[in-house]
């Protein structure tokens, strides 16, 4: 435009005068995000809060057009042959700038009201997972409750059915195995996964248990392939499978049976699978109080892993149950 009018040199001093005059405005825009958290009029706007605002924009422009109007007197940016005279460039620039001053306050409001938004729905965001978190471990410390009394009654009646039938050796070391079992219960209590090896070994106390119990009648054996024992199971995952399968398997059997554990890699998931060899569970095996620690176990899959993990009930040959449980790539 200079060079269209004959002026030539003016347009870095034009270039400088044009940024250096939205100081104003950049200087009030911590003062206008201030006001807008405080006075929000996108929601229930107040006669205060509205007041506060156009207070403010007037302020604003005032002061910006002032500012702007003194840099013309200095600079003349437009070098023009007759200096500007501050208040005849003051009159005329506020009017034609109040549109840009409105559209810039609106501006700054947008933007603060368009962070809020986003920083609001990322804090509810982090809210509702940390609700569901804590919900999880309160559902799963119930579980947990509700299945080592299970065990715990069970544990207790055999002992006394020992000493009834003056088996003091065999319910001395049912005492100790339970004691150790208990102890390492709660040693690990808050943990809601371990290691297989680690729940392997813990199984191995509650085998220590159920043989003190059942003599030679309970024939267990235990297959872990070793590439296996360093993934990560849910804890007591192992024990109330093998508590139904002795139950079921062996309990009412004169002859006892057999049980076994055995872990394989399926691909990348994890296979446990529960063997014994008695007769298949009732139909209403979860619902008429026999199926406690399976259907405690199913819920507990279902909170930790969704639908990643599976348990499943199957008949082997004439005489034979397997409960499987398959398990995400090491506890994903």
């Amino acid at each position: 435009m200079l060079h269209s009018e004959g002026k030539h040199g003016g347009e870095p001093k034009l270039i400088f005068t044009e940024f250096i005059k939205w100081l104003p405005w950049a200087l009030a825009t911590p003062f206008v995000i201030s006001l807008a958290r405080r006075y929000p009029i996108i929601r229930i706007p107040s006669v205060r809060g509205i007041t506060a605002h156009v207070l403010t924009l007037i302020g604003i422009t005032l002061c910006a057009e002032a500012w702007s109007a003194t840099l013309q007197v200095l600079f003349n940016p437009w070098r023009n042959k007759r200096l500007p005279v501050f208040w005849d460039t003051f009159s005329t620039t506020i009017i034609f700038q109040a549109v840009n001053c409105l559209a810039a306050y609106a501006l700054i409001l947008t933007i603060t009201y368009l962070v809020e938004s986003r920083d609001s729905i990322a804090r509810q965001a982090a809210e509702t997972a940390r609700l569901n978190e804590e919900l999880s471990r309160a559902q799963l410390a119930a579980l947990r409750r509700q299945l080592e009394p299970h065990f715990l009654f069970n544990a207790l009646h055999s002992i006394s059915g020992l000493v009834r039938d003056n088996c003091n050796a065999a319910a001395v070391r049912m005492i100790v195995g339970l004691s150790e079992f208990l102890r390492h219960a709660i040693k690990d209590g808050d943990r809601q996964q371990v290691a297989l090896a680690e729940e392997v070994d813990y199984l191995q106390r509650y085998i220590e248990i159920q043989q003190a119990r059942f003599g030679e009648r309970l024939h267990f054996s235990v297959e872990i392939a070793p590439d296996t024992l360093h993934l990560t199971v849910p804890s007591l995952l192992l024990q109330p499978l093998v508590e139904n399968a002795i139950k079921h398997g062996l309990g009412k059997r004169a002859a006892g049976g057999k049980v076994r554990v055995k872990s394989v890699r399926d691909g990348p998931a994890l296979r446990l699978s529960v063997y014994n060899d008695g007769p298949a569970f009732p139909p209403d095996w979860e619902t008429n109080g026999n199926g406690v620690g399976l259907a405690n176990l199913r819920t507990r899959l279902r909170i930790l892993y969704g639908t990643n993990a599976a348990l499943s009930v199957r008949r082997i040959g004439r005489a034979g149950v397997e409960v499987i449980v398959t398990l995400p790539p090491d506890g994903a």
